[in-house]
């Protein structure tokens, strides 16, 4: 099974064989994941409103653009899902939509993490416009710059007590508000998504399911 999953960012092509990396490690047996750049050269980051608003409008683009023989899914590459709409192509997968509705599922009241205020209040949008705001305990920033994403320590550092916060809100789990970066799970007092490594075996999971 064929996933192609798009960068909701331009980014260098260093990075982007590291995230290709990343994919190639976390998918399940029976699935391989090839990552694309974003063809447009802004954004860089995720750090304005118009970032986010830009990242949607160019992966909806880039989407337009793959041929039906190129891949069974698509998966942008981002925990706000860009370029994704609920009831629209069946191929096109939502992060942050398939891993949400699969934890809450599963009897989960979910929190969440990101590195700054303006993919935090996308993110909680997103939240209350797929219907889960009830089963959501919460937002916890955590206030790093774009570098963090590889800088595992760091992250994993403000993580901690990103996760003490949302347990003492009622989270019993917690998403990682990145896609792109690994999530080290010791010390931390609730279990820590990595959305990019869950949504691709919920994948694999509908498409056995459909095969069956």
């Amino acid at each position: 099974m064929r996933v192609v999953a798009i960068t909701p960012i331009h980014v260098t092509d260093e990075e982007l064989a590291r995230r290709q990396e990343r994919y190639t490690r976390l998918a399940p047996a029976g699935l391989t994941v090839e990552l694309r750049n974003l063809t447009a050269v802004s954004p860089v980051a995720l750090d304005l409103q118009s970032d986010v608003l830009s990242s949607d409008a160019a992966l909806i683009d880039d989407m337009c653009h793959i041929g039906q023989d190129a891949a069974d899914f698509i998966l942008p590459d981002c925990v706000l899902d860009p370029g994704f709409r609920q009831g629209s192509k069946e191929e096109v997968v939502g992060m942050l939509e398939s891993v949400t509705s699969h934890l809450v599922s599963q009897g989960h009241t979910v929190g969440a993490v990101t590195r700054n205020e303006t993919i935090g209040a996308e993110l909680v949008r997103r939240i209350g416009e797929y219907g889960f705001a009830d089963d959501f305990a919460g937002l916890e920033v955590l206030n790093l710059s774009f570098d963090a994403i590889n800088d595992e320590e760091l992250w994993h550092k403000a993580l901690k007590v990103g996760v003490a916060k949302l347990a003492a809100k009622g989270a019993t789990v917690v998403i990682n508000g990145c896609s792109a970066v690994n999530v080290d799970q010791s010390q931390l007092s609730l279990e820590v998504i990595d959305p990019a490594e869950l949504a691709l075996k919920l994948i694999l999971e509908q498409k056995s399911k459909v095969t069956i």
